[in-house]
């Protein structure tokens, strides 16, 4: 996914009231961004922070900015940058699923986003083919490093996220393909449930497996220029 304009460069100063941030631009501007991002954000907040933001597309919309990059040296490894917009794996995997780059995926005839299903939720997408099983896939964003190479899903407490795992599990039980992709916004060579961050959702995770959920983890190539899923990394939980 290109960007259509060239990011706008900058220090971070704060981010609070947990979407909001204030950036001091190159140009000496100082601006409040949309942080699309309700997480702890550990290790990506720092003042001082370079960071790069996207203008809205909306001319309408009160916050003209959105945050995008944080470059960090993640979990102690080389500076990278780090996506924290929540708002992009959807659309990242749906210009992968598209272009026929996620291989598990490939031979579907009908792609839909937002589908309701199980109890009062909604699927990321629901993958469709004749005389085929459904494919529920629902789609995590990730973005923690606490150990360089090492990335890890959720950053906090994620009930909404256990919830789903569980709904896509009955899925499975009643005859249907489910799958997990957590989209790894930064460089990483695995990826493993933070069970100490939420152990709650290591449970849902670990009942979802046992169920039959597939699950994948793709790290993202990211320049300021572009934002895109790269390659498969191995999950690593342990049975």
């Amino acid at each position: 996914m290109r960007f259509h304009e060239t990011l706008l460069e900058g220090r971070l100063i704060e981010r609070y009231k947990r979407f909001l941030a204030d950036i001091a631009l190159d140009t000496g501007e100082v601006v409040t961004a949309h942080c699309a991002n309700p997480g702890a954000m550990m290790g990506l907040k720092e003042p001082g922070s370079r960071v790069f933001l996207s203008r809205a597309t909306n001319p309408n919309r009160k916050l003209k900015y959105n945050w995008e990059f944080v470059e960090v040296a993640a979990g102690g490894g080389p500076l990278q940058l780090v996506g924290i917009n929540t708002s992009r794996p959807n659309l990242l995997v749906a210009e992968a699923l598209a272009d026929g780059r996620l291989a598990p995926f490939c031979g579907y005839d009908r792609i839909r986003p937002e589908v309701k299903y199980g109890r009062n939720s909604r699927v990321d997408f629901l993958l469709e083919k004749a005389g085929e099983p459904p494919c529920y896939l629902e789609v995590k964003n990730c973005h923690l490093m606490r150990e360089a190479g090492f990335a890890e899903f959720p950053d906090c407490v994620a009930a909404r996220s256990a919830k789903h795992l569980y709904e896509l599990a009955d899925m499975v039980a009643a005859g249907a393909r489910a799958a997990l992709v957590y989209v790894i916004q930064m460089d990483a060579e695995r990826f493993d449930v933070a069970r100490d961050i939420d152990p709650a959702y290591d449970r849902a995770f670990r009942h979802a497996l046992a169920s039959g959920v597939e699950s994948y983890a793709y790290v993202c190539r990211i320049t300021p220029e572009e934002v895109a899923i790269d390659r498969p990394v191995a999950i690593v939980t342990p049975r």
